[in-house]
């Protein structure tokens, strides 16, 4: 198997070129369960845009202990995360904990569409908004209403892979399991 830029392989990945922040080429794979020709769809970390990710960084002292645990965020289409960052606030583009250290880019094709909306840049746009505004409005609990429920109720709004069981519990094991460091 050789590693050459656009040549599949026999798994379902494609591998890519792509540009570092110092203009250096490195290679990076992507599912070609979603392979978007729009430029706007890349991790460009430099900029620090995650455009349909769930975005994940370690919380000081908590995470060396527990590596599980950690503090999430959810970015619009556009790459700007929001995260549940205190009590009333949810930070736009201002992660509580630094900068983002571990991602997953969800499949728009996934987003559950109705017979109104069409456009799954749009819904997945409102329920991250969705979901912000109404985390503006409450208390922040580390043990039970915190950053991870702010992220399970945007994907739970858009119906993420026709589900609405997200929760604190199954976003930390997927983010700690599938997640990819930046």
């Amino acid at each position: 198997m050789s590693i050459v830029p656009g040549e599949q392989n026999k798994a379902t990945t494609t591998i890519i070129p792509i540009e570092d922040s110092l203009k250096s080429k490195q290679i990076q794979m992507v599912d070609n369960g979603f392979l978007s020709n729009n430029l706007n769809d890349r991790i460009d970390v430099a900029r620090v845009r995650y455009p349909h990710c769930i975005v994940w960084t370690p919380i000081p002292i908590l995470s060396w202990l527990f590596p599980i645990v950690g503090h999430m965020g959810i970015a619009r289409t556009d790459g700007v995360i929001r995260d549940f960052a205190g009590p009333y606030y949810v930070s736009e583009d201002d992660m509580a904990f630094g900068l983002p250290t571990r991602y997953l880019q969800l499949d728009l094709n996934r987003v559950s569409t109705t017979t109104n909306t069409s456009n799954v840049r749009t819904i997945w746009d409102k329920a991250v908004e969705q979901a912000s505004d109404e985390y503006k409005k409450r208390m922040h609990n580390l043990c039970c209403d915190n950053c991870h429920s702010h992220v399970a109720l945007a994907l739970n709004t858009m119906s993420y892979d026709r589900k609405h069981t997200y929760n604190m519990i199954s976003l930390a094991c997927w983010m700690f399991f599938c997640g990819k460091f930046v």
